[in-house]
């Protein structure tokens, strides 16, 4: 066990709900980060925020094999592994299905609707905030299911993961509000950090559903990795490579592997 794992144990205890409340707080407390670095770095283009979740996209890919992945198929075999995948790639394709403006990431504007607003102000913020929580739903529960499965190196690993894509992600909808215009800087921060928040219950939910019923967790882990394979596959990726931007959004996304890679075998 790592200095990390031996402090959390030594600190915090062993019980699988209280570790995922405080996972989802910690990997909150990054998108607040990067929601509030809106307010000195007003401007930021879109070459670079396409760099910088190319980074995000990459970690959560590494982290998805790593962390749930692999794992999940140790505990439960390959087959419920892939059950929960397909389960958790066929709930985000409805949710998108559901919620046509979801991809406002980094413009603020539905790759669908060249005009957001137009079917009314109060409309596109809902759409705008049901989109982005959306896409946190499958983080806060990744990091559940890894704390409720007990793999501490596994779970803190992807904590961590999380935690830094959430970085250059708070950052994204941050701009995106403001691009959107839904307000000065300081609320586009405040929605930006407020889209993080639904990872927190999402990761209280995980790893208490894991743990009152162990049979689903290699279930569990397959759709928490669908799901986020499915926002890197549909959301980010696209959203990345259309701006012409698509050689540093994808060496960022080599960055983002070697840096989660390196991390889990540092944790090792």
């Amino acid at each position: 066990m790592t200095g990390l794992e031996s402090w959390i144990t030594a600190n915090l205890g062993t019980h699988p709900v209280l570790l995922g409340l405080l996972a989802g707080i910690v990997i909150t407390t990054f998108n607040l980060i990067g929601a509030l670095a809106i307010v000195p770095w007003r401007n930021p283009t879109s070459r670079q925020l396409d760099t910088a979740l190319g980074f995000a996209a990459g970690v959560m890919l590494a982290a998805s094999f790593t962390s749930l992945i692999l794992p999940g198929i140790e505990i439960g075999g390959l087959l419920p592994v892939i059950l929960g995948m397909a389960l958790g790639v066929a709930f985000l394709d409805r949710a998108d299905a559901w919620v046509p403006h979801v991809h406002v990431l980094v413009t603020g504007r539905s790759r669908d609707d060249a005009a957001p607003g137009g079917h009314g102000r109060m409309a596109s913020v809902i759409l705008f905030i049901i989109a982005i929580t959306l896409h946190n739903m499958p983080e806060g529960l990744a990091v559940g299911v890894g704390f409720g499965s007990g793999r501490m190196h596994e779970a803190v690993a992807l904590m961590l993961a999380i935690g830094l894509q959430n970085v250059p992600e708070g950052l994204a909808v941050a701009v995106a509000a403001r691009n959107a215009g839904l307000g000065g800087l300081w609320y586009a921060a405040f929605v930006g950090a407020r889209a993080g928040v639904v990872e927190i219950p999402l990761a209280v939910f995980g790893a208490w559903a894991v743990t009152v019923a162990e049979p689903i967790l290699p279930y569990a882990m397959g759709f928490a990795a669908g799901a986020m394979l499915y926002v890197i596959s549909d959301e980010i990726i696209p959203e990345t490579h259309g701006r012409g931007h698509e050689r540093l959004a994808t060496l960022g996304t080599m960055v983002g592997l070697v840096v989660m890679l390196s991390l889990d075998v540092a944790l090792g």
